[in-house]
């Protein structure tokens, strides 16, 4: 009896053995099935859609684009007359400025007898030309001399300060 019992237990024990492998085997193979579910799964990327209905939708851009289109085109070319129109006003501005130096010249030539007349105008416009110059050099002077009484003062303040914290 106890020999029968004991090939039981050896019976047993191979069998626990076997079934513990099958299961490591099992498990190894099945670890992996979540992701491999994930890998298999189908995704739509992209859907096919029916001709009609694509033309639906390209008539109905279409018929949304073109009154923007226009708009965008008229104001285009209303810029581009008024550019065109500008330039032709400084062309002519242009030519009458020339024609205004040349007679201009003309007149410089032929009015040498008003040049003594001339001469003491530009004097004149000399002399105030010199006068403007030293009344701005006099009042930069009068600033550089406010800016230097400014610095002496201060300088005298921080002096007094030293001497009272002595």
């Amino acid at each position: 009896m106890a020999a029968s019992l004991n090939a039981s237990v050896s019976s047993l024990q191979s069998s626990l053995l076997l079934l513990d492998s099958s299961i490591s085997t099992l498990e190894s193979g099945v670890s992996d099935f979540p992701r491999l579910c994930k890998v298999l799964q189908t995704t739509r990327h992209f859907e096919l859609l029916p001709e009609p209905t694509l033309r639906e939708a390209q008539q109905s851009l279409l018929d949304e684009i073109t009154p923007s289109i226009g708009h965008l085109l008229s104001l285009a070319s209303n810029h581009v007359e008024k550019l065109s129109r500008r330039e032709q006003a400084l062309r002519a501005k242009a030519e009458l400025q020339e024609g205004r130096m040349y007679s201009s010249e003309s007149r410089q030539t032929s009015s040498r007898s008003q040049n003594a007349h001339g001469d003491r105008q530009k004097a004149n416009a000399a002399k105030a030309a010199e006068f403007r110059r030293l009344v701005q050099k006099k009042e930069r002077l009068k600033y550089a001399v406010e800016r230097l009484e400014l610095q002496s003062k201060q300088r005298e303040r921080q002096l007094r300060k030293s001497m009272a914290a002595q």
